[in-house]
Formats: structure tokens, C-alpha cells, sequence
């Protein structure tokens, strides 16, 4: 369960979406202008193991980092 959007509760071990609720896929680079993340991404995320998800925020931050990209979404709740 979590209190707000992408804010985990104590205590809880799932992986937050990295979903902004900015949803508007860029079509040069192929990914969501909010969360980064491909339209495969998007799509998979429902059914991906919490260790799979992990790996899509990990991509995600080489991502940012690779495109100085800083949209709100951040794995501090990750770690």
C-alpha cells in the first residue's frame, strides 16, 4: 500500500510504478516523456517480478543520466 503516489508505506516491500501521470510517448526516442520508459516497459510492468522491476528503475536512472533527463520519479524509495 502506499500513502501517495510513488511514497511507500512503512513496511511495504513492492516496487512503486515509475509513472508520473505524465503520460505522452516521445516518437524520436520512443519513451514516455514522464517515466522514461518504453511502451514494453509500460506494458510489462503489471506482470514483472519485483526484481524485474528493479531493473527497469535501474535502466531507467542510466537513462536520465545518459539524456540529463530529471522527470519527478525517483528510486529513493528503492533503495
Amino acid at each position: 500500500m502506499t500513502a501517495a503516489r510513488g511514497a511507500p508505506v512503512a513496511g511495504d516491500t513492492r516496487v512503486p510504478s515509475p509513472c508520473i501521470d505524465v503520460c505522452r510517448m516521445d516518437a524520436a526516442s520512443g519513451r514516455c516523456e514522464g517515466c522514461l520508459r518504453t511502451l514494453d516497459e509500460i506494458a510489462a510492468w503489471a506482470s514483472l517480478d519485483d526484481d524485474a522491476k528493479r531493473a527497469v528503475w535501474a535502466e531507467l536512472e542510466r537513462r536520465r543520466a545518459a539524456t540529463n533527463e530529471c522527470p519527478a520519479a525517483t528510486t529513493t524509495s528503492l533503495r
